[in-house]
């Protein structure tokens, strides 16, 4: 049986630090053909530092998460798409593994990875909207949400809902051992407060904008 192409996209804005550690083991792992960096309006070494780790690069200007998503997508032919966070810690060729195959088998049409946040909030994650940005899918499911959908903290909830609008099959699976730099860690802690606030604010209108979309037949 042939493998399908697999391309690994990881949209990123000011993450110099951490993304070298992202790309190694995406471009080790043998189930992954492409790594595919998109540097949305960085101000730091995000490309050069891509570019070395070997991944393929492209800069556009400041579009957010959603529309760095998109026009990855938009630029790569692969059937089996799989997006990374560019501020993860830990991430190994298991991760991968564990993250993809799911999805390569066709058992499922999107997995999401689900980091590790010690034992009880792990646990407590499993319950929880998945709202991670380590996720595996069939391109389709991407092409099914409409582009007003693919903005701000709506991606992640958008792609759910799809999956679960078009009866595909999907799921998470814990990915022990791998963190992510926080943004206290990135910003001032106030300011890192302010945006802890505004992500959960507007994951939450995202699942309720979806649902109401649907209701008013905006969506079918």
């Amino acid at each position: 049986m042939i493998r399908p192409r697999v391309t690994a996209i990881i949209p990123a804005y000011n993450e110099e630090q951490t993304i070298e550690n992202v790309i190694c083991p995406l471009v080790a792992s043998p189930i992954i053909d492409e790594v595919f960096v998109v540097s949305d309006g960085s101000t730091d070494r995000t490309k050069e530092v891509a570019e070395k780790a070997g991944a393929h690069v492209h800069e556009i200007p400041r579009k957010g998460k959603g529309g760095a998503m998109m026009y990855a997508v938009t630029n790569v032919d692969s059937p089996i798409i799989a997006f990374f966070d560019a501020d993860l810690i830990g991430l190994t060729e298991e991760h991968i593994e564990t993250l993809l195959l799911p999805v390569i088998n066709s058992g499922r049409m999107m997995n999401v990875g689900i980091r590790d946040r010690g034992f009880f909030w792990t646990a407590i994650s499993r319950h929880l909207p998945l709202i991670s940005g380590e996720r595996a899918m069939d391109r389709r499911v991407f092409e099914s949400v409409p582009p007003e959908f693919m903005h701000g903290f709506m991606v992640e909830s958008a792609l759910n809902y799809f999956c679960k609008l078009h009866k595909w099959r999907f799921g998470s699976v814990v990915m022990h051992g791998l963190t992510f730099r926080r943004k206290y860690q990135k910003v001032p802690t106030l300011l890192a407060v302010v945006q802890y606030i505004s992500m959960f604010w507007q994951v939450g209108v995202a699942m309720l904008t979806v649902r109401l979309a649907r209701a008013f037949g905006r969506i079918k």
